[in-house]
């Protein structure tokens, strides 16, 4: 059926554990069509630079799952959900990376972001619905993983940026010790349908949380759409923290397109990344208490494909920064 996807971590080892996964996620849900996505976050996509969220990369296999699919029975436990109302189901596998702004320092810097490499996986379970003249959308968010040195993020950066003569980061020594984490996610949204001239619209607000050792918060936002063939494809990629909307086209509508905006502001109670860790003594910063997000993208789908460009600008996440976050996100999704 549908999906989204992504992949932190634009780098070539890490790229082929992300496939080889995929590979074996495949080959369990053989018998069910689905929507392959690979999906890139850099900061060199929107401002240019190479700092705080540098770099991530994921990869996602999203598919409708069979009547007696063990992801239903999941979906049971859910409250508020029944086996019934489980609509797609998608796991991931992917890495990111943090750094401060400034690589070329090898001693701890007091007021910027620790450097962390995380890598993870998780498995999504999507419930889409039509009640009345609103459109709801719902997702639960299962992921863990490993913070620290186990997380390649060292070895990805300074082999990449050796690769394309970049300058080296200096100061992996300092990143964050080893930690697994367990996180759990919620997110729902509801959609009208509108008409702006010619073009089809959609808008609404959203809301959510976050509850685990990497991420706790609880966030509302509000979203739009723009374009021609909406019922085709749907949804608005996501930077972490957040956890984005489904993501899914038709694989035979042909072409279609459309422009998406979203508005999503947080409060925060737990970043691991920017708080330290939690049983060992590490460098951290003074976390802000909220978070705000403006987001906006293209996405074109093409029968069986899709590609989706977005640009996110993020408020002050901790005190000491000195600007406001630019990250920009490609994604490619094909129907196998």
């Amino acid at each position: 059926m549908m999906q989204e996807l992504g992949l932190p971590g634009a780098r070539l080892t890490v790229s082929r554990a992300g496939l080889g996964l995929t590979l074996v996620l495949l080959a369990g849900s053989a018998n069910a069509d689905g929507i392959l996505t690979l999906k890139t976050d850099n900061d060199i996509f929107a401002s240019g630079g190479d700092g705080h969220y540098t770099n991530g990369f994921e990869a996602d296999w999203t598919f409708e799952p069979a009547q007696d699919h063990w992801t239903r029975a999941v979906a049971d436990l859910v409250p508020g959900w029944s086996r019934d109302s489980l609509t797609a189901t998608s796991y991931r596998f992917g890495q990111q990376i943090y750094t401060p702004e400034d690589i070329d320092v090898s001693e701890p810097i007091e007021d910027d972001r620790p450097y962390a490499g995380v890598l993870y996986a998780g498995m999504t379970l999507f419930s889409d619905e039509q009640l009345n003249d609103w459109r709801h959308t719902s997702g639960v968010y299962l992921d863990a993983g490993l913070i620290g040195p186990g997380a390649g993020g060292e070895f990805v950066q300074k082999n990449f940026h050796h690769l394309v003569d970049s300058e080296e980061p200096e100061g992996w020594h300092n990143q964050l010790h080893n930690e697994p984490f367990l996180n759990v996610a919620y997110r729902k949204a509801w959609w009208k349908k509108g008409r702006l001239d010619n073009l089809e619209a959609e808008y609404g607000p959203s809301a959510g949380f976050a509850a685990g050792n990497l991420y706790t918060y609880v966030a509302a936002g509000l979203g739009a759409r723009l374009g021609q063939g909406l019922d085709n494809s749907f949804g608005i990629p996501a930077v972490a923290p957040s956890n984005g909307s489904r993501v899914f086209f038709d694989n035979h509508s042909g072409f279609n397109w459309y422009l998406f905006a979203n508005l999503e502001g947080r409060r925060m109670f737990q970043n691991l990344l920017l708080d330290g860790n939690s049983f060992e003594d590490s460098q951290s910063v003074d976390r802000r208490h909220w978070v705000g997000d403006v987001q906006a993208g293209l996405a074109l789908s093409w029968n069986r494909w899709q590609i989706t460009y977005s640009a996110l600008w993020r408020t002050h996440e901790f005190d000491g920064q000195e600007t406001a976050d630019r990250f920009g996100s490609l994604t490619l999704s094909t129907w196998l």
